[in-house]
């Protein structure tokens, strides 16, 4: 494995599913992470992130799609352990995040990696990890 570790965040899954702005960032991770230049981390609560957003705005058959695409991927998906629900929890109590992003948090400390995100709610956590801010959507 490489030395250097980033952390997909659902939102920057999606960016790249949906080809939205920075979608060749990520996709430039994730061809680097092909080459085993760099190594890239997915937590199993992004998985369910996407399947349910996508079920509900594009049906289940998308949805199944798309967890297929990201299976595909050269990243390499963690489930929870105790360690890192401690830390999730941990993160939870302490800032205002979702579970999600609190799980998604705990993995990039847990690996000293570095989150890919365009999540605002990530902000708070700037002082804790690296970060590689995807552009915002704009709001309308």
């Amino acid at each position: 494995m490489s030395d250097k570790i980033y952390i997909l965040d659902t939102s920057a899954l999606l960016t790249f599913i949906e080809d939205e702005e920075g979608a060749e960032r990520v996709e430039s991770l994730l061809i680097e992470a092909e080459k085993g230049n760099v190594t890239v981390y997915l937590s199993f609560i992004s998985l369910t992130e996407v399947f349910y957003i996508t079920k509900k705005e594009k049906g289940e058959q998308e949805a199944s799609e798309r967890l297929g695409l990201i299976k595909s991927l050269a990243v390499h998906i963690i489930e929870s352990e105790e360690p890192l629900n401690i830390m999730a929890g941990t993160l939870k109590a302490d800032y205002r995040i979702s579970l999600a992003d609190a799980f998604i948090a705990a993995l990039c400390q847990y690996h000293q990696g570095i989150i890919v995100h365009k999540d605002p709610e990530f902000e708070q956590l700037a002082p804790l990890m690296q970060e590689l801010r995807l552009p915002y959507k704009k709001r309308p």
